[in-house]
């Protein structure tokens, strides 16, 4: 009999079984994909030797979060930090750049530089205690409640109409609203805004760092820690009945709330069934991976210096842009998140080749192919980029969907990044990790504190199960243990 068993190897069902395991605990992980690593994968998508993120390319959270700050990533891997964490290239070869450096972004804005600054300086001089508060359950005190209110009026600025009413240029509203764009929903919304805003003060704190060899590494790295402390992980094996591990104490679910259903069957109580089948899913998102001849031709020379760059135009074209997705439309000029890994990590590409990784927002379900669309955008911002496409790949938003059921209807955030929803994500409850059935707990992005690759969602499970099932403290993370 196994103490534990994890259902899904993503990095929040890794970060749940390396909790569980440093605990003392005998634990089992059971993946049904060939390779752990749900949204961190890294594959060779179309030639030998170009390494391509499936899912997540940049990692903010992989340096901020309170897990994997306590296990201690930086010091089991490699990551490459950019001087500059993202751009936004606007039309004429501008661009607006967001650097490490907080002040040379304000200098380099130009008139609004100034109110960028202060808008952002006060968050990011309290960076860990608002990454702590945004990280931790809803009810949480927060640490320093200087900082959470002025994260909080900062939010309520730049999720509302009033979100220009500090600058009088385009360019620095350009900027946070492509950060701002990342979660797929309506602009300006206080949920797109707090996101957004986290988001940005990482920028000019721990920076946005690239995994050296790929995303994968992340995973591999928990997968190392679990086996360490006497964990297993089976891969291969879905699992489609709660009956598969009756033999654990505890079993805790990588699953959105829609897998908790289909695992469930009939055990679960009416009411609890009827909240997690109105849990809503959000838009989608179609992933155009690219190999190049060569590194992305700016327009502006300094986007290249960005490890993340958004292009959507204007403020008002990237909402516009969104507005047309929300409307089950698909943007003739769409949002579009950029990465370049191979700029920064030689080891993604041989010698004289480049891999691009991009996606653009859509409708859920859309089975269209965006490599036009994408490619257009990026070829308006850097001409002559089309001519060094040597080979492309897009995966629809269905495509998406088959690939991790989690990702219903092509949702990479396993559910809509709403107001409601951060509320009930997937039911209002002080430990919304729980579920009616004795031992069964979700793990997954569809609960708090929502999508990103930063393992709290796990680590939360964790500490409700070791608490109501075994009655164990959190466990020490230090690598070094």
């Amino acid at each position: 009999m196994t103490d534990v068993t994890v259902v899904g190897a993503g990095p929040n069902g890794l970060a749940a079984a390396v909790t569980m395991a440093r605990a003392g605990l005998s634990v089992r992980v059971v993946e049904a994909a060939t390779t752990a690593g749900g949204g961190s994968r890294t594959r060779e998508l179309m030639q030998p030797g170009h390494l391509h993120d499936v899912c997540s390319a940049v990692h903010p959270m992989a340096l901020a979060a309170p897990f994997f700050r306590s296990f201690g990533l930086a010091q089991r891997i490699r990551f490459a930090v950019p001087d500059a964490s993202y751009a936004q290239p606007l039309d004429g070869g501008r661009a607006a750049v967001a650097y490490r450096s907080l002040e040379r972004t304000v200098q380099e804005l130009g008139a609004d530089g100034a109110a960028f600054g202060a808008l952002l300086r006060p968050l990011t001089q309290h960076s860990d205690a608002i990454t702590e508060l945004l990280m931790n359950p809803l009810l949480s005190l927060p640490r320093e409640p200087l900082a959470a209110l002025r994260f909080g009026l900062a939010a309520l600025e730049q999720g509302s109409p009033a979100w220009n009413r500090r600058f009088t240029g385009d360019a620095a509203p350009a900027l946070l609203t492509g950060v701002m764009a990342h979660p797929v929903g309506h602009l300006p919304s206080l949920p797109s805004a707090g996101g957004g805003l986290l988001l940005a003060l990482l920028a000019h704190t721990v920076g946005w760092p690239i995994p050296e060899g790929g995303s994968q590494a992340i995973a591999d790295a928990l997968v190392e820690d679990l086996r360490r402390h006497g964990g297993e992980l089976e891969t291969g094996h879905r699992v489609d009945s709660l009956d598969e591990v009756s033999d654990s104490r505890a079993v805790l679910l990588d699953t959105a709330p829609a897998g908790l259903l289909r695992l469930a069957g009939d055990r679960l109580p009416s009411r609890y069934t009827k909240r997690l089948e109105s849990f809503r899913y959000g838009n989608a998102a179609c992933k155009v991976d690219y190999i190049l001849s060569g590194p992305v031709p700016w327009a502006n020379p300094a986007v290249a210096s960005a490890g993340t760059v958004h292009l959507g135009g204007t403020r008002a074209e990237t909402a516009a842009a969104e507005a047309e997705v929300a409307a089950g439309r698909h943007p003739e000029r769409p949002y579009v998140l950029l990465s370049q890994p191979s700029g920064f990590d030689s080891s993604r590409a041989p010698a004289g080749r480049h891999i691009l990784w991009t996606y653009a927002h859509v409708p859920a379900g859309s089975e269209q192919d965006m490599t036009d669309a994408v490619s257009a955008q990026i070829e308006r911002f850097a001409p002559g980029f089309r001519d060094l496409i040597l080979e492309s790949q897009a995966t629809t938003a269905a495509g998406l969907a088959a690939y991790n059921e989690n990702y219903v209807g092509g949702d990479f955030g396993a559910g809509a990044v709403t107001l409601g929803q951060m509320i009930r994500r997937p039911v209002a409850s002080p430990t919304p990790w729980a579920t009616p059935l004795p031992g069964v707990f979700l793990c997954s992005a569809s609960t708090p504190p929502g999508p990103g690759v930063h393992g709290m969602g796990g680590y939360h499970a964790a500490s409700v199960a070791l608490r109501q099932v075994f009655g164990l403290p959190l466990p020490d993370l230090d690598p070094d243990h």
